[in-house]
């Protein structure tokens, strides 16, 4: 029966393949030379091919030895992931990987520690969620994502423990055509009032009527980072941005710097890992943690 051959059977064959002869193969497998003779002949008697010539001295691969090769390598290879994945899960490796970023986060330090992650843990499937403010916090807290990104939320909550990571750079800005732009010096916050600030908002309970460097009564929300850019360089209205993001734009002039009476001219907002303190990440949380903290050292 073709459906009885086996494992053992399918690594000795690709053995003698990449070896060239039994005796190496052998060798390679700690067997005898006749033992890998014989699992190969049992092989070949169990599919009803012959896989290799062995009129010479040294055994070659038939046509249909060929053929079926990279076939039994990628069985062999798949086999070999699979008990390296059970092994992993029997040790308390995560079957996959929830995590939540903060939307300021610089996209290239994640893509740093992504990057590594995925060498350390290339079975780990991961899960990347982009939210702001509280909602990176109701995610981890009601074990959603086994940890966040966090970032403006003022004040620790009981239930976490956090590790820094970096600071990111945030800055008020304005096109070039808003009113704003041509302010000189400090800008009063009663002169700011005049104008819609931009804000960025979620939808989460935790911050819910609260409000970070909101320095203007008229504002608009917006849930999405992207917009926010869009709407400001189109001088809908003045408001901050990551300055990581608006560097180019600063450069060539399509965003300007405003000055606030109430804040310095450039601000920073601090970038920590958060989990739930009772429930810290197993070896695959540690370790894109490790890669973030790695890459934000890095930036």
């Amino acid at each position: 029966m073709i459906d009885g051959f086996s494992l053992d059977q399918l690594r000795t064959f690709v053995a003698a393949a990449d070896t060239g002869s039994f005796s190496a193969a052998g060798r390679q497998l700690g067997r005898a030379q006749s033992v890998v003779s014989q699992t190969v002949a049992n092989l070949e008697s169990l599919i009803g091919v012959t896989l290799f010539d062995r009129s010479a001295r040294y055994p070659v691969l038939t046509k249909q030895g060929r053929a079926l090769l990279e076939q039994a390598r990628a069985v062999t290879r798949a086999m070999d992931q699979f008990k390296a994945r059970a092994r992993g899960l029997a040790d308390g490796l995560e079957p996959e990987l929830s995590v939540v970023i903060n939307v300021l986060f610089p996209s290239r330090v994640l893509t740093q520690a992504v990057a590594g992650f995925q060498l350390r843990f290339p079975d780990t499937p991961l899960r990347i969620s982009v939210e702001g403010l509280g909602a990176v916090l109701e995610l981890v807290l009601d074990r959603t994502c086994a940890f966040g990104i966090r970032g403006p939320i003022g004040g620790a909550h009981p239930d976490l423990s956090s590790e820094y990571l970096l600071q990111v750079g945030y800055q008020m800005v304005a096109a070039p055509s808003h009113p704003l732009a041509h302010y000189r010096g400090p800008i009063p916050t009663k002169t700011l009032a005049q104008y819609v600030q931009l804000v960025l908002s979620d939808r989460s309970k935790l911050t819910e009527d609260k409000d970070f460097r909101v320095f203007a009564p008229k504002t608009w929300r917006l849930y999405d980072l992207g917009a926010k850019h869009a709407m400001l360089k189109a001088g809908l209205g003045w408001g901050g941005m990551p300055v990581e993001v608006i560097r180019e734009d600063l450069d060539r002039g399509l965003l300007v710097p405003l000055e606030i009476a109430d804040m310095t001219t450039a601000s920073a907002i601090t970038m920590s890992a958060v989990y739930r303190t009772d429930a810290p990440p197993g070896p695959a949380g540690r370790g894109l943690i490790e890669e973030l903290i790695k890459a934000s050292s890095q930036s």
